[in-house]
C-alpha cells in the first residue's frame, strides 16, 4: 500500500555541480532509470570548467523535467558556495506543486527503486522531514554500528517540503557541517530525521574530498556528532574503529578531536 500511496507524491531534485566529468553521466542515468521519476530536476554548473555542462546537455531535449542552469566561476572557493548553486536551483522549483524536495550530489550512483523506496518512508512515517541512506565508497560502506541513523549524509538528502521550509532551507556556512545544520535543525523543530539502511547509494568520489580534503571532513564528522548528542564513550569507541582504517590512526584521531573541539 505505501508504494502505491508513494506514487502519488510528487519530488523534485536539486544537485550543484562543480566539474563533474567523471561521474555526473552515472547520477544522470540513476535518475533517469527510477521508476517513480521527479517533477523536476535542476543541475546546477557551479562555474564548472570541464565537460559537465556538456555532458548534462546531452539530456535535455528528451528530458523537458531536466534543467541546466549556470552559474559564474567564484574567485572564493567555500561550503556555502555549494548552498548558493542550490538556492540557484531552489529559485526554478519552489513555485511548483511537490510534496518531497531532495539535495543530491553530482557523483553518487543508485538502483531504479530508490527513490520509490524513500518516497514511502515519507508516507509510512508522518513525522518525517529528512531523509536519506547510507552511501559506499570503493569496497567500504559506511558503518553504522558506530554512527546516529538520526544523521543523514549530504550525498542525498530527501526533505518533507513543509520541513524544508520550517527550517529555512540549507544555511550558507563557509566552515561547512551545511547537511548537519540542517538535520539537527530539523530536530529541534520536532521532525524525524533518518538513515534507511536497506538501501544504499554509491558515492564515486571519497565524501569531503571535493573542497578540503578528508581530514577537514573527519573533523567536521566528528563536531558533527557532537551537535548530534553522541555520548563520549560511544564517540571514543567510534574514533577507535576508525583509527584501523585508512589513514591509520590519523583519521580516528581527527574525528576525535573534531568531537573535543564542540565541547
Amino acid at each position: 500500500m505505501n508504494g502505491l500511496m508513494s506514487d502519488r507524491l510528487r519530488y523534485v531534485l536539486i544537485t550543484p555541480a562543480r566539474n563533474e566529468q567523471a561521474h555526473i553521466e552515472q547520477t544522470i542515468r540513476s535518475v533517469m532509470s527510477q521508476t517513480v521519476l521527479p517533477l523536476k530536476w535542476v543541475i546546477v554548473s557551479d562555474g564548472s570548467t570541464d565537460m559537465t555542462d556538456d555532458i548534462i546537455k546531452k539530456y535535455l531535449p528528451s528530458h523537458p523535467w531536466l534543467e541546466l542552469v549556470r552559474m559564474p566561476e567564484r574567485k572564493e572557493r567555500h561550503f556555502a558556495g555549494k548552498v548558493m548553486a542550490f538556492n540557484a536551483g531552489y529559485d526554478k522549483v519552489k513555485h511548483l506543486d511537490y510534496d518531497i524536495i531532495g539535495s543530491l550530489d553530482a557523483d553518487i550512483s543508485f538502483d531504479p527503486e530508490y527513490f520509490s523506496y524513500l518516497l514511502a518512508k515519507f508516507v509510512q512515517y508522518p513525522e518525517l522531514g529528512v531523509a536519506g541512506t547510507p552511501f559506499r565508497e570503493g569496497e567500504s560502506q559506511y558503518d553504522y554500528r558506530f554512527s546516529r541513523k538520526e544523521h543523514v549524509s549530504g550525498a542525498c538528502q530527501v526533505f518533507r517540503r513543509e520541513c524544508f521550509e520550517e527550517i529555512g532551507g540549507y544555511i550558507p556556512l563557509k566552515e561547512g557541517a551545511i547537511d548537519l545544520t540542517a538535520v539537527v535543525t530539523a530536530r529541534m523543530k520536532g521532525w524525524r530525521t533518518e538513515t534507511f539502511t536497506e538501501k544504499h547509494c554509491v558515492h564515486h568520489r571519497t565524501m569531503g574530498t571535493a573542497e578540503t580534503g578528508i581530514f577537514r571532513a573527519l573533523f567536521i564528522s566528528g563536531y558533527g556528532d557532537y551537535r548530534m548528542g553522541v555520548h563520549p564513550l560511544w564517540q571514543t569507541c567510534r574514533s577507535m574503529y576508525q583509527m584501523s582504517k585508512k589513514p591509520i590512526l590519523l583519521g580516528g584521531s581527527i574525528l576525535l578531536i573534531g568531537y573535543l573541539w564542540a565541547l
